[in-house]
């Protein structure tokens, strides 16, 4: 998420081995047949079961970061609840299927083709006859022109977050009947299925004022097998109500109910049965399946051990006793600043410490009169009961849409030199860093191989082979080349800490990755795998969007095409955000230089690499705090890798809400760790990401969200090409080609697919670890009494 995982891809050397050159064989490669792009490494994990065995009725108590600021998918501060309300009860002519394809939408649409291409493009849309809003209005063309002309980009007076494809479209109209909608497009455009998914009424869309005010807070015209009916803030919690208009297959739940609940006391919450379906990090999803085997010790590791009563048992309906708000903090110790190793050993220490506050009320009672001391009895029973509810519980794993990258700053310093960067790509084991992330966690551990696709999707080809595998002897040669020479003059220059960071001094070669020292920052274990999502979901962040000059109308870079869905790291699995961006016109800070060469350690090259007086040593930024142990232990192993080759690295951490507005997006890093979504429509989604920089009048960079800098007019005319043909193996052949020369120009090396981890209770299905898939609202609920769902899942081998 050295060994010979790669493959053969040795590259021949060559000083004038650039990026326009270097694609000659690995290009031919690139134009397969759609056989290459494989299948999903890891299958959506969400206990299926057919209706029939499903009980009507119940709620669906489901785990959220944050009620949403907004029901419009498409204003720039739409997250991840956002968009599970959105898919929940409003129409999308397409949905993502288990592989990440684009797969139309049968209760919305009966048929959608492009029947004319001369002298334009035109799609004609047939919409299914019993197709309604929930006030009764047939759904119909004047609901797709008044979304076009929100979201065309021609009038500023709305506030949107991307108008991406339909700045494309001349015009929307009625066809023959009212179920036909005609759109036609001025320029040609592939991913014209992408669109109006969501969908929303014209009453949202139709004048600036119900755009960018009407939706913030309520949904009153909805569409799906849900409505929105009720919003509480105060409790945190949005509830979803069946639809009673709705059309198709009937929703099994009653209810659903998204709860704000902290990651970290989502364990607590399942085990207390306040939530039945969560996303969790891996320390909790380890102790949860502890919990759940009945192995020794479970009763003190379980979460919410000491939480009192445990999960009530339900029959397709909730019953909960008390009102306990599952936002409230657990009490948990100080493990958060412990390395993983360390974290497990206290477990059973920290987890029983709770304090009064904290515990439930049953806790409380049997405390009475005993303040001191709690009687082995009491204790005993609390553990048993919270044992049995977590034995309740299971994880279903998958992979998320999305990659962790290793990102290149190519903007200036050591690695604007090509060769520089393709020694830092060559030193890379991949298929190591992947081992190391999802291998404990029971999911394949493959390297992905294409910065614009993830196994299973149809542009998904591995060309790495552009860039070639690890090989530590061509490393050394490509710094050689670029005048990199071990022992060389190096200059007394001034240090400073990075803005915001605290300057650790993590030269490899000063101290192992085992180091003590190393492992007691304030870092905390496994949220999110400690990667930083780009717009990840954080009030600071999003807001730091707005920050420098103004963004260029669509390429802001925070929706993706599919779905018009945001991506919000944290609840990436069920669709996420695309990412905070850069200020437009923003010149990289100057003032933070890299740390003056150290004494070499073992098994590195021979002295100090040096080249005009000046050590090679790279500024590797990290965010701090919690969730970025795991992050930090690939920071480790990569700064190990590259000191064999004569790389030093300085890890400095730095704030979370610092981490990507005044690092990342202004350029202040030479090495980085986030990750980027894995879009269905990549020519859309993908070209603001690997655009090439252009100068502004004021000489600083416009660098659109393409935080490494680094860019090519080839690349660029490859995305225009594929983005404007209407043949589909051609889009497909054009964007491989657009991936090699990404990889060959090394801005970025895409590492491992993100884990995805949910705990649920086990009697709830048709839900859990989608992958790629969108969620099948209609079909989640609680197994009938004696019913078993289908055969065995990935969580229950």
């Amino acid at each position: 998420m050295s060994h010979d995982g790669l493959g053969p891809r040795a590259v021949m050397r060559s000083v004038t081995f650039l990026t326009a050159t270097v694609l000659a064989v690995p290009l031919l490669a690139a134009c397969g047949s759609d056989d290459e792009a494989g299948k999903p490494l890891a299958a959506q994990d969400i206990a299926t079961a057919g209706r029939a065995r499903v009980a009507d009725g119940g709620t669906l108590h489901w785990a959220v970061d944050d009620v949403p600021e907004t029901f419009n998918s498409f204003q720039a501060d739409a997250d991840a609840a956002t968009n599970r309300v959105a898919q929940a009860v409003l129409p999308a002519m397409y949905r993502l299927d288990a592989a990440g394809r684009p797969r139309r939408d049968a209760d919305y649409l009966e048929s959608a083709k492009v029947v004319d291409t001369e002298p334009k493009q035109v799609v004609l849309y047939r919409l299914d006859q019993q197709a309604v809003w929930s006030d009764g209005r047939e759904i119909g063309a004047a609901d797709f022109a008044a979304q076009w002309r929100a979201l065309s980009g021609k009038d500023s007076a709305y506030w949107t977050a991307r108008n991406a494809g339909y700045d494309r479209i001349e015009k929307v109209e009625r066809g023959r009947n009212d179920l036909e909608v005609r759109v036609t497009f001025a320029r040609p455009y592939a991913d014209w299925r992408s669109l109006f998914s969501p969908l929303y009424p014209k009453d949202v869309m139709g004048t600036p004022d119900a755009f960018n005010d009407g939706a913030r807070r309520k949904l009153k015209v909805t569409a799906g097998p849900f409505a929105l009916q009720k919003v509480d803030r105060k409790a945190k919690t949005v509830t979803l109500a069946r639809n009673p208009r709705w059309w198709g297959r009937p929703a099994k739940l009653s209810e659903i109910v998204l709860t704000a609940v902290p990651r970290e006391d989502r364990a607590s919450a399942l085990a207390a049965g306040k939530l039945d379906l969560a996303e969790v990090d891996p320390a909790d999803a380890r102790r949860i399946e502890t919990a759940a085997k009945g192995s020794a010790g479970a009763d003190a590791s379980a979460p919410g051990a000491a939480e009192g009563t445990g999960a009530a048992k339900k029959s397709g309906k909730s019953e909960r006793s008390g009102k306990a708000d599952p936002s409230e903090k657990s009490g948990k110790a100080d493990d958060e600043q412990q390395p993983d190793d360390e974290q497990q050993s206290d477990e059973k220490k920290t987890d029983g410490d709770k304090s009064d506050g904290d515990k439930s009320d049953g806790e409380k009672k049997s405390d009475d009169g005993d303040s001191d001391e709690e009687s082995s009895d009491g204790k005993a029973s609390r553990a048993a009961a919270a044992k049995d509810a977590s034995r309740d519980l299971e994880v279903r794993r998958s992979l998320e849409p999305a990659y962790t990258q290793l990102a290149l700053n190519g903007s200036e310093g050591p690695l604007a030199d090509e060769r520089v960067r393709r020694a830092v790509a060559r030193a890379l084991d991949r298929k190591e860093l992947a081992k190391l992330v999802l291998r404990p966690l029971g999911l394949p551990a493959e390297p992905v191989g294409s910065h614009l696709a993830l196994s299973g999707q149809a542009a998904y080809a591995d060309n790495s082979g552009a860039l070639g595998g690890q090989d530590t002897a061509e490393a050394r040669a490509l710094l050689g080349d670029a005048g990199w020479v071990p022992g060389g003059r190096v200059d007394e220059e001034k240090t400073e800490k990075a803005a915001g960071g605290e300057g650790e001094k993590s030269d490899r070669g000063a101290k192992s990755s085992s180091s003590p020292k190393a492992g007691k920052k304030d870092d905390s274990e496994g949220d999110d795998e400690g990667t930083y999502i780009v717009g990840e979901d954080d009030k600071g962040r999003r807001a730091s969007a707005g920050d420098g000059k103004e963004q260029r109308s669509g390429h802001d870079g925070r929706h993706l095409a599919q779905d018009g869905r945001p991506w919000v790291g944290r609840e990436l699995s069920q669709g996420g955000m695309a990412g905070a961006y850069a200020p437009k016109g923003t010149a990289a800070p100057k003032g933070t230089a890299a740390p003056k060469g150290t004494v070499a350690p073992a098994g590195s090259a021979s002295g100090v690499l040096a080249k005009d007086g000046k050590a090679l040593n790279l500024r590797f930024v990290l965010p701090s705090g919690e969730g970025s142990e795991t992050l930090r232990a690939v920071a480790e192993r990569i700064s190990s890798m590259l000191v064999k080759v004569g790389i030093r690295t300085q890890i400095t951490k730095v704030s979370e809400a610092s981490y990507f507005k005044d690092h990342i997006a202004s350029g202040q890093y030479d090495l980085a760790l986030y990750s980027w979504p894995a879009s269905a429509f990549p020519a859309t989604d993908a070209r603001p990401i690997y655009a090439k920089p252009v100068p502004a009048a004021d000489g600083s960079l416009t660098v659109e969200q393409n935080y490494t800098r680094v860019g090519t007019d080839q690349v660029d005319q490859l995305f225009d090409r594929a983005v404007a043909t209407l043949d589909e193996d051609e889009a497909r052949d054009l964007l491989r080609k657009a991936d090699s020369r990404i990889w060959a120009a090394a801005g970025s090396i895409p590492l491992y697919q993100r884990p995805q981890l949910v705990a649920a209770r086990k009697d709830l299905v048709n839900a859990g670890a989608f992958g790629f898939g969108t969620p099948v609202y209609e079909d989640m609920g609680f197994l009938k009494k004696g019913a078993v769902r289908d055969a065995a899942s990935p969580s229950q081998k």
